[in-house]
């Protein structure tokens, strides 16, 4: 049978690890010349390729010789073919099949939605354990075929492919441990829901950039479709009512959320937003990447009681009822101005008058007494100046250094400055 045209697999990674490409290649195991035996072939005894191969964006359509393949790749635990031109699944299956030791494999980005991928083509996978076809626009029809037909695989990756419902298999997958499916078009949680049918041993489900607007789900459903999940991304999903954040806690084992970038939460600050979504999940211990401390838990559950104390009791969620047994009912924090005094009121003294005036205490001792030049009728170098304040044990303190700020002495309304001639 004629080979396809374009550049095949063998092609390819004869080119990238040749022995003339050794000195333009760095880092660990991209290949060693290893001198030739009697017993190997020219081309194999040339070459050691590494355990982990990446010949993504190279232009591959076929396989190539299929026993040399079996000759160089015996060894490969990992294999990138993304972004190639592959779009016949038994191309693919002769490069799998010639890799006995195969666990990774990333097909994406490749046309294979242009064929079928038949039973005994997809039993050539049976090894691998994260299987990548992002961008691939793989028919569910395809996906429930390597579901069938790989017992081990773990690790899922379905991002980019369109996707607007989810179509369950006859049977479920107990192995899958991990599902991406971000940037597809999921909007009804009808369709979501299959997933935990299809996956019921799922750990981690990451759903961003989709457009799921509810969870339309009772409590008790909830637990029995997803009773081993421990993440779940809802990163720029639609979710719009906090009544979905709480049926999050319908999850036996969530413990890491990711929610940013939904319009729930829009018309809130960024420290509302964390405090209030960390005090209504209690079990989860990661919020969008962040570990949630004893600290800020406390913090937020007790920020969320204050939040909704003034709220009318219908509109108050049934978690401030839960945190008021833990807290009690709690008095809004006073609100403390922590900005420095701009100015003063104070009391001048000049021999037997008094004179009340306000200052400014960003200002200096120079500066003062230019302002009370007039007031005192003494030249700015004439004055002596002393700082009493009313409230300290100390007598007054002599403002002597001209370039000294009035803030630094402390000065407050009610205090009083005593001005007196150095000829006196």
């Amino acid at each position: 049978m004629d080979q396809p045209s374009g550049r095949s697999f063998m092609q390819v990674l004869c080119e990238k690890y040749s022995p003339e490409n050794f000195p333009y290649r760095r880092g660990p195991g991209m290949g060693v010349h290893v001198p030739a035996t009697p017993q190997g072939s020219p081309m194999k005894d040339r070459l050691n390729l590494p355990s982990v191969l990446v010949l993504n964006s190279c232009g591959i359509t076929c396989a190539g010789d299929e026993r040399e393949i079996a000759a160089f790749c015996a060894h490969v635990s990992e294999l990138d073919l993304s972004d190639n031109k592959l779009e016949d699944w038994h191309e693919v299956s002769k490069i799998v099949s010639n890799v006995p030791q195969l666990e990774f494999l990333n097909l994406s980005s490749n046309p294979l939605n242009l064929s079928v991928l038949e039973r005994t083509c997809a039993g050539s996978f049976s090894g691998v354990r994260k299987l990548v076809l992002n961008n691939s626009k793989a028919s569910w029809e395809t996906v429930h075929t390597i579901l069938q037909e790989l017992p081990d695989l773990e690790e899922l990756f379905l991002c980019l492919n369109d996707y607007e419902t989810v179509s369950c298999p006859s049977v479920c997958c107990h192995s899958l441990k991990l599902l991406h499916i971000t940037d597809n078009n999921l909007q009804d949680w009808t369709e979501i829901r299959k997933l935990g049918v299809m996956f019921p041993s799922l750990d981690t489900l990451v759903l961003a950039n989709n457009h799921l607007n509810a969870i339309e789900e009772p409590a008790d459903s909830l637990a029995r479709l997803f009773p081993n999940l421990r993440s779940i991304s809802l990163h720029k999903s639609g979710l719009q009512s906090w009544e979905d954040i709480d049926k999050l806690n319908s999850f036996p084992k969530l413990e890491e959320v990711r929610l940013l970038g939904i319009p729930l939460l829009q018309p809130y600050t960024t420290e509302e937003r964390r405090k209030l979504v960390v005090a209504r999940l209690p079990s989860v211990s990661k919020l969008n990447g962040s570990v949630v401390t004893d600290g800020e838990r406390e913090d937020s559950e007790r920020f969320f009681i204050r939040y909704y104390v003034d709220v009318p009791q219908e509109e108050v969620p049934f978690r401030y009822h839960e945190l008021i047994t833990k807290y009690g009912k709690l008095e809004p924090l006073a609100e403390v101005d922590l900005r420095p005094q701009s100015s003063a009121k104070v009391e001048v003294h000049f021999n037997d008058q008094v004179e009340e005036m306000s200052i400014r205490l960003d200002q200096t001792v120079a500066e003062l007494k230019k302002q009370l030049k007039t007031l005192v009728q003494l030249p700015t170098s004439s004055m002596l100046l002393y700082y009493f304040d009313h409230e300290a044990p100390f007598g007054p303190e002599e403002m002597k250094y001209s370039s000294r700020a009035l803030h630094s002495f402390g000065i407050r309304d009610g205090d009083k400055i005593f001005v007196e001639s150095k000829t006196k």
